[in-house]
């Protein structure tokens, strides 16, 4: 027997006056009658503005209009999101303490380049593990001269010149095919981003992992630089985003953020820019920014935490007006796909 084929179509112009999509199937440009399960199953959704439409079932169109009617996009928000550094030889680069210390006792003045790094692993939420790892800032937009500073110009030549060149050229040294790094116009002992926003690595910032299973954002105020593997967020009531940002709900805000091919999470600053949360009083405010520093606390001296964590859970489901079907929905969620 012969199969028949039908589409699904929904068109914007045919419902434009009464601002919602009526299911109908079409069939060589006839309409014909709808099946049972159709009927029984189809779905009114209202369209406010011109923006991508959200196919959603009833609780998760009234969870996203709470969303948008409470929260505030972050792009307009005075926040400033920015990747990590991209240095293209992180082995010359990236230092542990112990080669920190041979340097700055080599040549005090290395100290002036050199600034703790925090990596994608490192990021926990609400804090991280500093892994005693540290970042030779040669950043490509402070002209520095390498020859002001003897025991980091003579560390990365011990990597070999041809590899550290900005040049994308491939040497063959003694036998050896070396391939430098890709052609900029930078210079050989300089990182491989020019990074002209070098001084937001030294204010408060939200630090996350740009590509992960996982949501983790960890608010820190040490003036550590991060890797290319994170991203960071600086500007004004920075801990109080963080606190949101690792809650239940929190992670909820990223469900339509896009994903590798094997699945992972893209927290790129595209998808960090439309993420709404609400904007209230400093002194609101200031109520979940001491819950983030007693669950930090508790974290640090290993103690139980959960009593704050529940507090913040729930005033964050009070800022959306979540109830409580909506929250058993955002939770089992989350839980999934992001915990």
């Amino acid at each position: 027997m012969k199969q028949r084929s039908y589409i699904k179509a929904f068109s914007r112009k045919v419902c434009k006056k009464r601002k919602h999509v009526d299911s109908r199937i079409y069939k060589h440009h006839y309409r014909i009658k709808t099946s049972d399960f159709v009927n029984r199953n189809n779905n009114k959704i209202n369209f406010q503005s011109d923006n991508v439409w959200k196919i959603l079932n009833p609780i998760e169109q009234s969870i996203q209009n709470k969303i948008d009617t409470y929260g505030t996009k972050l792009i307009e928000w005075d926040v400033n999101i920015y990747r990590g550094i991209l240095t293209g030889y992180n082995e010359a680069f990236i230092i542990d303490g112990k080669t920190r210390n041979h340097l700055i006792k080599s040549d005090p003045k290395s100290a002036e380049l050199i600034r703790p790094i925090l990596r994608g692993r490192d990021i926990s939420r609400y804090g991280y593990l500093f892994a005693d790892k540290w970042l030779i800032c040669t950043f490509p937009s402070r002209e520095y001269n390498i020859d002001d500073y003897p025991a980091i110009k003579k560390h990365l030549l011990s990597f070999s010149k041809e590899k550290l060149e900005q040049s994308g050229k491939t040497h063959n040294i003694n036998g050896t095919i070396i391939k430098s790094r890709k052609k900029t116009t930078n210079k050989w002992f300089e990182t491989q981003d020019s990074i002209s926003y070098w001084d937001e690595f030294s204010k408060q910032k939200i630090v996350w992992k740009r590509i992960g299973s996982l949501l983790k954002f960890a608010y820190d105020d040490s003036g550590s630089v991060t890797l290319d593997s994170t991203c960071i967020a600086t500007g004004k009531n920075i801990k109080y985003l963080a606190a949101i940002l690792n809650t239940t709900l929190g992670n909820y805000l990223f469900i339509n953020s896009p994903k590798t091919g094997t699945g992972d999470l893209i927290i790129s600053v595209q998808a960090f820019e439309p993420i709404k949360i609400p904007q209230i009083s400093e002194n609101e405010m200031q109520k979940f920014e001491e819950l983030y520093d007693c669950i930090k606390l508790c974290i640090d001296k290993g103690k139980d935490y959960s009593k704050y964590e529940l507090e913040l859970e729930n005033k964050t489901y009070q800022l959306y007006d979540i109830n409580d079907i909506e929250r058993k929905h955002i939770e089992k969620i989350s839980r999934s796909l992001f915990r």
